[in-house]
């Protein structure tokens, strides 16, 4: 019996799910998540590609966008090979040790994520409270500095996970609600008390996403305090205006961030609801982001458009 059992945790895999219910148009399925797929990647590489090349876009803000590109180029390319493989050929069947490196890269590409927009509404603070300034204060290396420090803490908070998950036995097939590896569902099917593991799961959200959020919104209370003591109408709305694509990109992170955080902690909710979220989460923001910010920014959209008119 001992040996049985043994058998059972040496070859447990997990097993990832598409559309629960939807098996038999999952082909069909897949068509908008390419579609999703390729304009996400050739809106990010189009956005490097045009800062890097432009001299005029070296500046604080654009190279902000350029790090969140990058961030939502990683997150794409760590997800798309799961996805789709479920999606096209219902290969469902994912090692142990392949699930806690691709959690790994999701977790910490996501916190980085969450220290970029951080970085960001900084640079808007800085732009609208003291912009002669703003060049002097956020100068190049400066910013490399700070982005290093980020991603350090964001792989450093995340590099325990895949270790705590990985001590634990789990049975020989164990189903996931989704289509990719996340730690708190990972978890949740180890044979083991989790204590532990919820415990620092909880703790890293708090220390990173949760933070940095807060800090966000104590930078728009800094801008708004900033913007009200303008006393011309038009250059306070000009100011609020150069926030908005910034705004639209933290919305677009955090709402299905934290709701699908709740949802694997603490809620019992619909499995579909659970699915449609855990995309939201992964793919929306990277989709999204090129195209807001090349609407909102003229300089940008202009070499968008001159790029491709080429």
């Amino acid at each position: 019996m001992s040996t049985a059992n043994d058998t059972k945790f040496s070859y447990a895999v997990f097993l990832l799910t598409g559309i629960p219910g939807q098996e038999d148009v999952h082909l069909w399925i897949s068509v908008p998540f390419c579609f999703i797929y390729v304009i996400s990647i050739v809106g990010n590489s189009v956005i490097l590609f045009v800062i890097k090349t432009d001299a005029n876009l070296h500046e604080p803000m654009y190279v902000f966008l350029s790090m969140l590109a990058v961030t939502d180029l990683g997150l794409l390319i760590a997800t798309v090979p799961t996805i789709l493989g479920v999606l096209w050929f219902n290969f469902r069947e994912i090692s142990l040790d392949a699930c806690f490196a691709q959690l790994f890269f999701i977790h910490s590409l996501q916190f980085i994520e969450s220290s970029v927009l951080l970085m960001m509404a900084y640079d808007r603070f800085i732009a609208i409270r003291d912009p002669l300034r703003y060049n002097s204060i956020l100068t190049l290396p400066r910013i490399a500095k700070i982005g290093h420090v980020f991603v350090l803490r964001s792989v450093a908070v995340v590099f325990p996970l895949p270790f705590l998950v990985k001590r634990f036995q789990y049975w020989q097939a164990n189903v996931l609600s989704h289509s990719y590896c996340l730690h708190q569902e990972v978890m949740r099917l180890a044979c083991a008390d989790i204590t532990v593991n919820n415990f620092y799961g909880m703790l890293i959200t708090l220390f990173t996403e949760v933070f940095d959020f807060l800090l966000i919104l104590l930078s728009y209370v800094m801008i708004l305090k900033t913007v009200l003591s303008i006393t011309s109408r038009t250059e306070s709305l000009k100011a609020l205006n150069t926030c908005v694509s910034h705004v639209c990109a933290v919305l677009l992170f955090y709402t299905p961030e934290f709701c699908l955080t709740l949802m694997h902690r603490f809620g019992e909710v619909s499995p579909l609801l659970q699915i449609v979220i855990g995309y939201i989460y992964l793919l929306v923001p990277p989709l999204m982001n090129p195209i807001v910010y090349s609407v909102k920014s003229k300089h940008l959209r202009a070499r968008i458009i001159k790029v491709f008119i080429k």
